[in-house]
């Protein structure tokens, strides 16, 4: 398999030359250790049976890698992270440790948070940049200036090559496979999430279907702010055997444990006026594909075969699917410039789908939409949030599936999802 060069590359090998020790997180298949054995001198592999049983029997085992030393699923293994933290408190030198996990360790491991000295760095999929769809000719970096710059670009890209995007995921090992063995693979996925990896961080799964009826729900209020109870009740409706609360919570803590959930939380503007905030997270899988796969959708389901390309079918889930595609790639952009994601609602129905914010508190607002027109309601929001919060909202942004980028009248940026870069 190709190795696909990722956007994180430039930062883990920035951090290598500043930090002793670095933890690479994400869920299973995003490519933590391919990305990581590019860099690394020595490696062990904790899921390798040899390898385990020896750092159970000597943890200390791993100082006698050259630098960088990956210890690669290290929480199969906790006592490892605490031998790290251990060497790097005398003050080891830069580059010293690599640690790839999938899941954090289980809560009943007993290890050291890490903190000053083990630095997380998270990987997600495939953003639409690394994947090459398209060469981007705006950048988020641009616009994160706040100069509002004008755009330009095209694309060919159409709703119909967005679908397939969404379809053949962002984990790399799975979007290379044969088309045919990309749906087994996301199946295989999913199966192993239930039967491993959630008993794996720490709880048993009495009846696996309760769990995959709780995810297959979760899968279906994508992109939404719906209440947990309501997914509860979407679970398993009419039945007497569904998950108690108490249950579904500890599926959510477990899942995103593993990454496997990624919900982004609501923004909250640093000493707004703004009342009436809306609290709750908006719910994302790691990958929409995953989505995709619980829901049963597929091209022939999302998309008509009317002799117009790209012309939804399913243009609710279908938008809600596009835009867990956008927030996926603004995540992997906005991570890499130190920029915080999350969603804006209040109350009285207003909504921004993405807040990029600065450390300095400033903003890129931005909104998804599945279409290739604007509408003025398209942008209303971001206009009343510009007007709302004067001087905080640096940009802001309509993403949508149209063919060129450009700067409308009223300063809003419309950008096709394809011409999005760093």
């Amino acid at each position: 398999m190709d190795y696909l060069p990722r956007l994180v590359d430039a930062k883990l090998a920035e951090w290598l030359g500043l930090l002793p020790a670095i933890a690479i997180e994400g869920a299973k298949g995003v490519g933590k250790t391919e990305s990581a054995k590019r860099v690394a001198a020595d490696v062990f592999s904790v899921d390798s049976p040899v390898t385990r049983a020896n750092l159970e029997a000597d943890p200390e085992l791993v100082l006698t890698g050259r630098a960088p030393t990956l210890i690669d699923e290290w929480q199969i293994v906790p006592p490892v992270w605490d031998v790290v933290r251990r060497a790097v408190d005398p003050g080891a030198a830069p580059g010293r440790f690599l640690l790839a996990g999938s899941a954090a360790a289980s809560p009943g491991a007993r290890t050291h948070s890490g903190a000053g000295r083990i630095v997380r760095l998270l990987m997600r999929p495939l953003s639409l940049p690394e994947r090459g769809l398209e060469q981007p000719s705006v950048s988020l970096a641009g616009l994160l200036a706040g100069t509002r710059p004008q755009l330009g670009g095209d694309t060919r890209v159409k709703t119909v090559e967005y679908v397939r995007e969404i379809l053949d995921s962002g984990f790399p090992g799975i979007r290379q496979a044969l088309p045919p063995a990309r749906g087994l693979l996301l199946d295989s996925y999913l199966d192993r999430i239930v039967d491993h990896d959630v008993p794996a961080a720490g709880r048993p799964v009495r009846e696996p279907g309760a769990l995959r009826a709780w995810l297959t729900a979760y899968a279906a209020a994508t992109s939404t702010t719906a209440s947990y109870s309501a997914l509860l009740d979407a679970a398993a409706p009419g039945r007497s055997d569904k998950p108690s609360r108490p249950t579904a919570a500890v599926y959510r803590e477990l899942l995103s444990r593993i990454w496997v959930l990624d919900p982004v939380p609501a923004w909250v503007p640093r000493g707004s006026h703004l009342k009436r905030l809306a609290q709750g997270p908006k719910h994302y899988l790691v990958d929409p594909a995953l989505a995709a796969r619980l829901v049963g959708a597929t091209q022939a389901s999302l998309i008509n075969e009317d002799g117009q390309p790209g012309r939804p079918k399913d243009g609710t889930f279908l938008g809600a699917l596009f835009e867990s595609l956008a927030v996926q790639t603004v995540r992997v952009l906005a991570e890499q410039l130190g920029c915080r994601v999350s969603h804006f609602r209040d109350r009285d129905g207003r909504e921004v789908d993405v807040i990029v914010q600065r450390p300095d508190g400033r903003v890129v607002a931005i909104d998804v939409k599945l279409s290739g027109q604007v509408r003025p309601a398209d942008v209303a929001t971001l206009n009343w949030l510009d007007q709302s919060l004067p001087g905080c909202v640096l940009d802001k942004v309509l993403l949508n599936t149209s063919d060129r980028a450009l700067r409308r009248p009223d300063g809003v940026a419309v950008i096709p999802l394809a011409l999005l870069g760093p």
